[in-house]
């Protein structure tokens, strides 16, 4: 089942916990597979793509959706192999063998007992704390909208006897309408992107940047990657994307201290990655907010 959040501007479609996703990358909770935006002119747009649109090709990824530890996964190091590890709003998963963690990679899963509360104009989600190896959270998760402005609110409870140490980001698999991203389109970002920290291969050839404006030379032919430091202080939006021909556009606003950025795309859509870093002692609580505004220019 999917669920649509609705008011008189935006239509944000969620899929039902392990409806549309049921693998070891992603949050199972408010799996968001499109949102729908009418303007001034009372015009109809769509944001949200697949992260591939070749069946049975990426990790399942659509729309908004998060994840939780992608570079530093909880409890996997301690993890013999058959082992099991936490993966916060999944599960816990098995560790296969003695290779590193692969985000990409489908684990064994045993899910996380979750429930889901589904309003007119918005969702909760809580998934129950369940010790792994001494680690254990509970998360809840809330999604609302008002007016243009779709809004992500997250709480984690270290319930274990363990610090949690992660990193939270949104995969946003977006673009305006059904145009493919080209040099039509412009993102703004809150400080330059650094040629030095993308893929040498190919990323700086599609890309065009000048101060902290970001455009493509080209409908890119593959994927691009690039990575920004970490941001300390951001006055204003995180970032923002604009179609310039429409001037329609969609922006990210961050209650937190930016941890790092990355920029992923390929021709049909594009990523950008606004990661927090998570620490949370034992007893402790951390929560963090992120807004995701509609707009024409």
């Amino acid at each position: 089942m999917r669920y649509n959040l609705k008011n008189d501007r935006l239509s944000v479609e969620i899929a039902s916990i392990g409806e549309a996703y049921r693998g070891t990358r992603f949050d199972w909770t408010g799996f968001i597979t499109q949102v729908s935006w009418k303007d001034e002119q009372d015009e109809l747009h769509t944001f949200c793509v697949p992260e591939s649109l070749i069946p049975n090709e990426g990790t399942g990824g659509e729309g908004l959706c998060n994840e939780f530890g992608i570079f530093d996964p909880i409890g996997y190091d301690e993890a013999l192999p058959g082992g099991k590890f936490p993966k916060i709003g999944v599960g816990q998963l098995t560790r296969l063998d003695e290779a590193d963690y692969n985000f990409a990679r489908m684990y064994p899963v045993e899910p996380y007992r979750m429930d889901e509360d589904i309003a007119a104009q918005s969702a909760r989600y809580k998934v129950h704390a369940q010790d792994c190896n001494g680690y254990a959270v509970e998360y809840i998760k809330s999604i609302q909208i008002k007016d243009s402005r779709l809004i992500l609110e997250y709480h984690l409870h270290n319930t274990g006897v363990k610090s949690i140490q992660t990193h939270e980001y949104v995969h946003n698999f977006i673009r305006v309408d059904q145009h493919p991203i080209s040099p039509e389109y412009e993102m703004t970002l809150p400080v330059m992107m650094q040629t030095q920290d993308m893929d040498p291969e190919y990323t700086p050839s599609v890309l065009r940047t000048q101060d902290m404006k970001v455009s493509w030379n080209e409908i890119p032919s593959q994927p691009f990657y690039g990575r920004l430091p970490e941001i300390s202080n951001v006055s204003g939006p995180t970032w923002e994307l604009v179609h310039q021909p429409s001037g329609v556009g969609i922006r990210e606003w961050d209650n937190f201290p930016v941890a790092s950025m990355a920029l992923w795309g390929v021709g049909h859509v594009v990523s950008p990655e606004v990661f927090v870093k998570i620490a949370i002692q034992p007893g402790e609580s951390q929560s963090w907010r992120r807004e995701y505004e509609f707009f024409k220019k």
